[in-house]
């Protein structure tokens, strides 16, 4: 009877090994898919904070500022407002500490560099397994033909029969397995180039607002484009 070609075919005839190589594939093609999915969706919703902070400087005061950016404590947008706020009362409220060296423009990008910083980790979060994914999911697959082709062999030899039909089904089979990795791997690589360059325009955009931020806080008015500082937002009242 002719070899039949397929996956489930594989499954059947294949040993404990090419069973657990097709698990492995299988499991990394599910995380990293729901990776790839999870992350997506951070990103666009990431990039919807982006565009309403542009109307945060619209806003008559740092109330109604903070009431345009929402209430979702996820906004990185909202946080670094928050955080710049906090900085510059703490700053000024504060009775003699160390950070009391620091002026308050000092502070006031530590702080708000730490809350970057912070965005940073959870938005690249999860990248690795697909990285990993993209990177092994080949030589895994490859080690699944390897095995394959090697028990196809020896079934072969111990048949006696070495003709080409008989040949080629087996040896079919097992490169499926070499298949299967490229086909877990593809999507993994093309899915972290896609989510980097989406995670890269967020941070661009999170960096440019939280240096308008600290020219807010600590002058009282957003700088402008050409670098001059501009009057389109209320001064930082005293004590706020």
């Amino acid at each position: 009877m002719e070899s039949q070609f397929g996956i489930a075919h594989v499954w059947t005839q294949g040993d404990f090994v090419t069973r657990a190589v097709a698990i492995i594939l299988l499991a990394m093609s599910v995380a990293s898919w729901l990776v790839i999915l999870i992350k997506a969706l951070d990103i666009v919703k990431f990039k919807k904070y982006a565009t309403s902070s542009r109307d945060f400087w619209h806003s008559p005061d740092l109330a109604s500022g903070l009431e345009m950016l929402g209430h979702d404590k996820a906004n990185p947008f909202r946080f670094m407002v928050i955080e710049g706020r906090e900085a510059t009362a703490h700053h000024r409220k504060t009775s003699a500490h160390l950070h009391d060296t620091l002026d308050i423009s000092d502070w006031v990008t530590r702080c708000l560099r730490n809350g970057i910083n912070e965005f940073t980790a959870r938005l690249q979060s999860g990248l690795a397994i697909l990285a990993s994914v993209g990177s092994t999911a080949p030589f895994i697959g490859l080690f699944g033909t390897v095995w394959g082709i090697y028990h196809a062999l020896v079934a072969i030899g111990m048949s006696g029969q070495s003709s080409i039909d008989k040949v080629a089904g087996p040896i079919g089979e097992a490169l499926i397995m070499t298949a299967l990795g490229l086909a877990v791997a593809i999507p993994a690589v093309l899915g972290y180039n896609a989510l980097v360059r989406g995670n890269k325009s967020i941070l661009n955009a999170l960096n440019s607002f939280a240096h308008d931020v600290h020219a807010y806080f600590v002058t009282g008015a957003r700088v402008s484009v050409d670098g001059q500082v501009s009057g389109n937002v209320l001064p930082l009242k005293k004590g706020a």
